[in-house]
């Protein structure tokens, strides 16, 4: 049996229906506007605006509007000021209009079903708010989905509308948990063609890993990942040291049965020695992500405030407002500025005193940005002695020493985690700093879990009192010492994946004129779509189809657009299968523009 009702975005045939049915309800039925000669309604915003459209077999039923921030208005500015509602001013608040839906459909599921679809999209593309004007004689529909009204009510010809806002989290928990049975009869009565899922994860954030599922999660069909390209994750192209192979191989039945040394003292001693830390200021983990959550759970709660970078690594915003539900503002970085972080910025947004925590991945995931030690240790010293700092150095690894001490403008060096690039011994002395460092990524040890925070002794003996015993597996605190121990081989990685990303940035910037690839300093590259082209979570699934897997940058933050794919670098072989996926996909959805009088060849477009 089919599925009765279609849900998808607008198609050039659809624009004069929608004008037609707008002037139709809002000009002759509710009397908003004057009745046009034409019988059409559009307004200025048609050109940036996302419609999504609802069908009932071959006929449409109802639309819904969606306005991102990148447009740059609202159909709110109209009529509120931003002062007097600042959450129109920031960038991952959407706007929701223009709900309409045909007279004899107004009793079905279509009208709950299009809110709750811009509500799927606008989370797709980084949304975090949600503003609206609801028309008073239905203001019911909105508030049972969640929206709430800021107080201010809108007249405009004949109608009467209240001004809404919405938190996208709320909203989607509020649907989750208030109507579980209507939104599983909708997913069965829809046929969803967003470019979203219907439903978000079970924890409500993207934590990535797709290309493992499609390997296989149950482990059965492991033989997949040969012919996988997994750039979605981020995990190393090179494999571990021989003598970490060795450590593993040399009797592996003995590392499973065994239980592993309980307070990791072994590991600690090494990570000691080879960085030059003391061990009271070191606490292990089993992946940075352990790290997380133990100490932000300890460290923060629900009166907290804190600061994150935008774009940031999204497992920073799930913790701290999903989890714990502080309170987060965020620090935008601006594409102008190369997604370099501002130290100015940053010391005149902390200076506040308001923050009890200021989170900084660096070198940054995903824009691939590293910020010299030197301007953050500025930042930090500057910075009123309540707010404590955790910095994220997980990909300090890739960072070049040299270009580092280029962008100090310093001389002297170390490896790449000395303390010319690292604030690792500054956190060791300073109580407001804590550097967490991932043994997975550099060391190529992702899938053995290993990592380890840097503090104040006091603050690292807290933490490890909630630490249970045999934090880290013996395997990895096996390899995790047999990596420390090879700083040569990893810099010669280091070197590799550095000219590994610059050949594949190039590559791919030749695909198209209106593709854009930020190369980073990391061990990946960013690649954005042109505007009004495809949509990122487009060309991910057509990528898909060659079984190349990327990573959507989209519902990380807004400022993306919706645009933006992460794309890990691979050994050469890999990446020219990525190159390869990259340019089909591109095939598929920007298909080559002729020239006139010509036929269509190659790729011009």
């Amino acid at each position: 049996m089919g599925r009765p009702l279609q849900l998808r975005t607008v198609v050039p045939d659809d624009r004069d229906w929608i004008h037609e049915l707008r002037h139709r309800v809002y000009a002759r039925e509710l009397g908003q506007h004057a009745p046009r000669p034409d019988g059409r309604l559009s307004d200025g915003l048609d050109g940036d605006n996302v419609y999504l459209v609802v069908t009932r077999g071959a006929v449409r039923v109802g639309f819904v509007s969606v306005t991102p921030p990148w447009a740059g208005r609202f159909g709110l500015d109209t009529y509120v000021q931003r002062d007097e509602l600042p959450l129109l001013c920031e960038a991952d608040t959407f706007e929701v209009r223009i709900l309409t839906v045909e007279p004899e459909e107004r009793a079905s599921a279509v009208a709950p079903l299009l809110m709750y679809a811009a509500l799927r999209w606008i989370a797709s593309r980084g949304g975090r708010h949600v503003v609206a004007m609801g028309r008073t004689e239905v203001l019911g529909l909105y508030l049972a989905a969640g929206l709430r009204p800021v107080g201010r009510t809108v007249r405009c010809g004949a109608v009467t509308f209240e001004v809404l806002t919405g938190a996208v989290d709320a909203l989607t928990r509020g649907v989750l948990d208030r109507h579980p049975a209507a939104l599983e009869r909708l997913r069965s009565t829809v046929d969803w063609r967003l470019d979203v899922p219907f439903a978000p994860g079970p924890d409500g954030c993207d934590h990535g890993g797709a290309s493992f599922t499609a390997v296989g999660t149950d482990f059965r069909t492991l033989h997949r990942r040969r012919r996988i390209v997994a750039a979605d994750v981020l995990d190393a192209w090179f494999p571990p040291a021989p003598e970490v192979s060795a450590a593993l191989t040399d009797d592996p039945s003995w590392l499973a049965r065994t239980s592993p040394p309980a307070d990791a003292a072994g590991l600690i001693a090494e990570i000691a020695a080879v960085r030059r830390l003391p061990q009271e200021a070191l606490c292990v983990g089993a992946g940075s992500s352990d790290l997380i959550y133990r100490a932000f759970g300890h460290l923060l709660g629900p009166d907290s405030r804190v600061l994150l970078i935008d774009p940031g690594y999204g497992e920073y915003a799930h913790v701290t407002e999903r989890v714990i539900g502080c309170h987060v503002d965020r620090l935008r970085l601006r594409r102008a500025d190369d997604w370099r972080i501002d130290p100015r910025r940053l010391t005149e947004a902390v200076a506040t005193g308001r923050y009890d925590l200021v989170v900084v991945v660096n070198p940054n995931n995903p824009t691939g940005r590293h910020a010299p030690a030197a301007d953050l240790r500025a930042a930090i010293d500057a910075a009123p002695d309540r707010t404590r700092w955790w910095i994220d150095e997980a990909y300090l690894g890739y960072v070049d020493p040299k270009d580092a001490r280029e962008a100090e403008e310093t001389e002297g060096a170390g490896d790449a985690e000395g303390d010319d690039v690292s604030l690792a011994s500054f956190a060791a002395a300073d109580p407001r700093v804590i550097v967490c460092t991932s043994l997975s990524k550099m060391y190529a040890l992702s899938g053995l879990r290993a990592a380890y925070l840097v503090a104040a002794p006091d603050t690292a003996a807290r933490l490890r009192r909630w630490t249970p015993p045999w934090p880290v597996s013996l395997p990895a605190q096996r390899a995790a010492v047999a990596a420390l121990g090879e700083p040569a081989y990893y810099r010669e990685r280091r070197l590799q994946t550095r000219a590994l990303r610059h050949r594949l940035a190039l590559e791919l910037a030749e695909l198209d004129e209106g593709v854009l690839v930020d190369e980073g300093i990391a061990n990946f590259v960013n690649l954005t779509l042109p505007a009004g082209g495809p949509s990122a979570a487009q060309f991910v699934h057509e990528c898909r189809r060659h079984d190349v897997y990327l990573r959507d940058l989209s519902p990380l933050s807004a400022l993306y657009e919706g645009r933006t794919v992460r794309v890990a670098v691979k050994d050469a072989a890999e990446n020219a299968r990525i190159v390869a996926a990259c340019q089909a996909a591109l095939d598929v959805l920007v298909p080559p523009v002729p020239l006139p009088g010509e036929p269509v060849t190659g790729t011009v477009r």
